[in-house]
């Protein structure tokens, strides 16, 4: 059989391979949104086994595999790693235009140097040889990070985190800078069942006691300040339903001192201290000059039987459908209003909203930076070939493609760092297909500036890295 991951895999025309083997190559990987481990990073873990760095906490896969009838025994149940990694090979073969089948395939060549196709016959081959590279110093967390030329990770931490192991990374010098990003969801979500339990963990990370709304600016306040210490570069902020609702300090004081007596709030109470507070924290960012990064629009735990059986983050979410425009709007005008408006990228599950971002975007561009305000990369259920194409192209034809950030893993797994080469072929065949057609001239001067700023430059300049 020929070989399947081809040196020229996904590149089309002669331009497009010119852009990726001699541009896009080997240019550094800034990975600025992911939620990998930084214990792992500090310790230089390696991993046991081929399913431990691949399958534990994929929800990717297992989405794949619950379509494929495997039970869940075999994905996160008590089967043995050997078992749930032949469910996954199982799989494979049927994955046919999901990305799964590419990255999958990526990541065995470029990790393991293996070019079999993944199925139950050569499952058990590969199962031996992966592990047997896995336990060599070549593929310990931090030779991965080395190998793939990884800058920079951007880690996805809550105010709480102690972030110690950050602390120690801040001190390690290895080629890759680790630096949390502040997630604050759960001090938003006012109306979640373990609000008041989030509320008791930041107070243990201030040593402070929390009994008003203020106590917990000021307490927010202090984490961003110690977040910023350890170098962080952004926020990350995941929002089911795009709200925007008015309120004074005063009322947002009285919604809060009302959650914590344990009163009920409306739908307009709780909105009105998520605007408020969400606007507040904009602010600091743009004090201190990090990236807001909004994710908009997922549909999370539907299925309320498994979400019981297994929790959250555990492939039962989809694509939301809530219009967002107008309140997103609002929210980043109430900034801009002040001069306040952070860097800011915009992310939707829903493809429907890839015109509503691009379009939202050009409303707050100005001198500062070039592409202040992002259209962000294709993100989860939209992470492959149409869905990259359809966002750079959307993103060329209403804004300017040129000053894009390019892409990020938001992934759990070190070997997802094979994506930035899949986005990066993506790009280049994308270009050298414009060439093809007679869309932009054949100025390689120019289409090479194009790449190297895409894939790297753009990035390092908007998180100032």
């Amino acid at each position: 059989m020929e070989k399947f991951i081809t040196d020229d895999f996904l590149l089309y025309n002669d331009v497009a391979k010119h852009l990726y083997h001699h541009v896009a190559k080997n240019l550094p990987i800034i990975d600025y949104h992911n939620h990998l481990n930084q214990k792992e990073i500090l310790e230089n873990k390696n991993y046991t086994n081929i399913a431990e760095i691949w399958l534990a906490g994929d929800h990717y896969k297992w989405r794949a595999m619950r379509a494929n009838g495997i039970s869940e025994d075999y994905i996160t149940g008590d089967k043995s790693d050997y078992e749930k990694f032949l469910a996954w090979a199982k799989t494979v073969p049927n994955t046919f235009g999901n990305p799964l089948y590419h990255w999958t395939h990526l990541e065995l060549q470029r990790y393991f140097g293996i070019d079999e196709l993944l199925n139950e016959e050569t499952a058990p081959a590969i199962w031996e040889e992966a592990n047997r590279k896995l336990a060599t110093p070549d593929l310990s967390v931090r030779s991965i990070l080395k190998k793939d030329n990884v800058v920079f990770v951007g880690t996805t931490d809550d105010p709480t985190d102690t972030l110690e192991y950050h602390a120690a990374l801040a001190k390690a010098d290895f080629g890759s800078k680790v630096s949390p990003s502040f997630r604050p969801d759960k001090g938003l979500n006012i109306d979640a069942t373990d609000f008041l339990a989030w509320i008791a963990k930041l107070e243990q990370a201030e040593d402070s006691t929390i009994t008003n709304y203020q106590a917990l600016l000021d307490a927010l306040t202090k984490r961003i300040d110690v977040f910023d210490e350890l170098g962080c570069r952004s926020s990350d902020h995941g929002i089911n339903v795009m709200y925007f609702e008015e309120a004074t300090k005063e009322e947002v004081t009285t919604i809060f001192e009302k959650r914590l007596k344990g009163e009920p709030l409306s739908e307009k109470e709780v909105n009105q201290y998520r605007t408020y507070t969400l606007v507040f924290l904009g602010k600091l960012y743009a004090a201190k000059g990090w990236v807001m990064q909004l994710h908009i629009n997922p549909l999370r735990n539907n299925n309320t039987r498994m979400f019981r059986q297994i929790g959250p983050d555990s492939g039962f979410d989809s694509i939301g459908d809530r219009l967002l425009a107008e309140p997103l709007a609002k929210f980043l005008d109430a900034l801009e209003m002040n001069g306040n408006l952070p860097k800011t990228v915009l992310y939707s599950l829903n493809s429907r909203d890839n015109n509503v971002l691009a379009a939202m975007a050009g409303n707050y561009q100005n001198h500062e930076i070039p592409g202040k305000v992002q259209f962000g990369t294709a993100w989860w259920y939209n992470d492959h070939i149409d869905g990259m194409e359809d966002q750079m192209k959307t993103l060329a034809s209403t804004g300017l493609i040129s000053n894009f950030i390019g892409m990020l893993t938001d992934s759990r797994s070190f070997l997802s760092f094979s994506r930035h080469e899949y986005f990066r072929r993506i790009l280049c065949n994308l270009l050298g297909t414009w060439v093809e057609q007679g869309k932009v001239p054949k100025d390689m001067n120019l289409l090479e500036t194009y790449v190297k700023n895409i894939c790297y430059y753009n990035a390092e300049r908007y998180f100032d890295i």
